[in-house]
């Protein structure tokens, strides 16, 4: 198919390479224009604006920072809105608010598009592999037509609902995955500072009821190595739960446990970690704690 994709950030840059390699022929947009040259060399083309994207591809696809920046690039001048053609498609994987997606469905609709909404699970290596998680939202007629054109970019597909649902399950599963990230790096440090070594612990902590990925995967294989290079930047991860916590609490729904693990990501950008993986929430309980959780070979 003919596919636009508009945000080569470091997810969306292996997402639309993966479509590439599925065949497909891609017209790509990125505010920064370096990042789209390696998706030239591969055989994309490049357009001006969110508008021209739309107005040269049947599915338009964006994976944009925040619900502002959907907005705009969507429903703004010469944005993606106006280059829809009847019977295009378009897919949001950013992770946004749902009220934010479904507003922008119905700019889309009165143009005789559809919209779906996937965001992702998984990491950038996932990406890369083509293996993410897609939380799908929208109607199934109008998913079968892209069914190829996600299968591209991810293995892990579920249809949640109908248009917003798929950023309804993302926004949760990314408030419970943060919230786990926190509790167990309070965990691993407090076990530290008392003269635990990470090595037992991880040994205890699996064979019992509090064992999960943020031990089992991501920690052991980055900031457990002292590895805090940006893969999920922890502006994003606070940009998450605040809007995870926003709409469970406008369900009528009590976070208490949301609220604590926002409040601890505001204390990481407050401290200059923005642009840091979300991992380097460790770094900052290790600070405070004066001590150093490292695996075996980790840089200190």
């Amino acid at each position: 198919m003919n596919v636009g994709f508009i945000g080569l950030g470091v997810m969306g840059s292996s997402m639309a390479k993966n479509l590439l390699k599925k065949g497909h022929s891609l017209t790509v947009l990125d505010v920064n224009a370096t990042s789209m040259q390696p998706l030239v060399d591969a055989g994309a083309t490049t357009a001006a604006t969110p508008r021209d994207v739309a107005a040269a591809s049947e599915v338009v696809i964006t994976m944009l920072p925040d619900a502002p920046d959907v907005e705009r690039v969507a429903l703004g001048r010469d944005g993606v809105v106006e280059g829809l053609k009847p019977g295009s498609i378009y897919i949001d994987m950013s992770t946004i608010d749902p009220a934010t997606t479904r507003k922008v469905g119905a700019a889309v609709k009165a143009k005789g598009a559809a919209m779906i909404d996937s965001p992702v699970g998984k990491t950038a290596d996932h990406a890369v592999a083509g293996t993410l998680t897609l939380m799908v939202g929208g109607d199934a007629a109008d998913i079968a037509r892209v069914r190829d054109v996600l299968g591209a970019m991810g293995t892990d597909f579920f249809h949640c609902g109908e248009l917003g649902a798929g950023q309804t399950m993302k926004l949760l599963n990314n408030l419970l995955a943060q919230a786990i990230g926190e509790a167990s790096v309070e965990a691993v440090v407090a076990g530290t500072k008392a003269g635990l070594t990470i090595d037992l612990m991880l040994s205890v902590l699996k064979t019992t009821m509090a064992w999960n990925n943020q031990l089992a995967i991501s920690m052991q294989k980055r900031s457990m190595m002292g590895d805090f290079k940006p893969g999920f930047m922890m502006k994003l991860a606070h940009k998450d739960c605040r809007l995870a916590v926003s709409m469970v609490e406008s369900l009528g729904v009590s976070a208490p446990v949301g609220k604590a693990t926002l409040a601890s990501l505001e204390e990481g950008l407050a401290k200059g970690y923005q642009d840091h993986d979300v991992g380097a929430l460790l770094k900052m309980r290790e600070d405070a704690a004066g001590v150093k959780v490292r695996l075996a070979g980790g840089a200190a």
